[in-house]
């Protein structure tokens, strides 16, 4: 298995400090991210400066996307699929930490629906951010792994159905364009990555239009 896994995308070798520096650096930006997500939620636009108005970083922050990018983002420039697993978790561990302490020692409520889907997005983590280190790699599986990564910032970004096509959000649009380059190798290996991830999108998109209208 170990074989099959290293034709894909071989891991480089790191010496022992670097580990914990990157794993420590990667849990404190978490820390770091997470408090300035929670204090721009807490925090009335009217005391915001003007830039962060204008960008709605506060909206940004609040979903889902700019974490998937983020953590692609560590998992594939990890050196290897384990480090990639312990990168990722640590910086969501640190920034679902920081996020939900400060919610409830400081904003005084406690929000446990919402923190439920984090904590379980924190656990599985590790899992999905070894798969995607492979994304880097080569072969067949690879690109299979990038479309699909692809696909999710697509769904993230864009709106799709019978009659409309729309940009969910214009700073999303900005880290799907930033996907590309983060996932691009060759140009005949991102032309499928995107040819196959758009695909996948809009079939994807039809189910679940067609689903949510049964």
């Amino acid at each position: 298995m170990i074989d099959f896994l290293n034709e894909i995308r071989r891991p480089i070798r790191i010496s022992l400090s670097r580990k914990f520096l990157y794993s420590g650096l990667l849990f404190v930006a978490g820390v770091i991210l997470g408090l300035i997500s929670k204090v721009l939620d807490t925090t009335s636009s009217n005391y915001l400066p003007y830039f962060l108005e204008i960008f709605d970083l506060r909206n940004f922050l609040s979903r889902m996307g700019v974490w998937i990018f983020l953590a692609v983002v560590i998992s594939v420039y990890s050196k290897s699929a384990i480090g990639s697993a312990i990168h990722v978790f640590l910086f969501f561990v640190g920034m679902v930490g920081s996020y939900y302490l400060y919610t409830v020692l400081v904003a005084g409520f406690f929000p446990k629906s919402y923190m439920m889907i984090w904590i379980v997005m924190t656990v599985i983590s590790p899992f999905l951010a070894f798969v995607c280190w492979y994304a880097k790699g080569k072969g067949i599986i690879a690109i299979s792994i990038s479309s699909i990564i692809l696909l999710v910032i697509t769904r993230q970004s864009f709106a799709f159905g019978f009659w409309y096509f729309d940009i969910r959000y214009y700073l999303e649009l900005l880290l799907w364009i930033a996907t590309i380059f983060v996932l691009y190798q060759s140009p005949k290996q991102i032309i499928k990555v995107v040819t196959i991830g758009s695909i996948l999108y809009f079939l994807t998109a039809q189910i679940s239009f067609i689903w949510g209208m049964l």
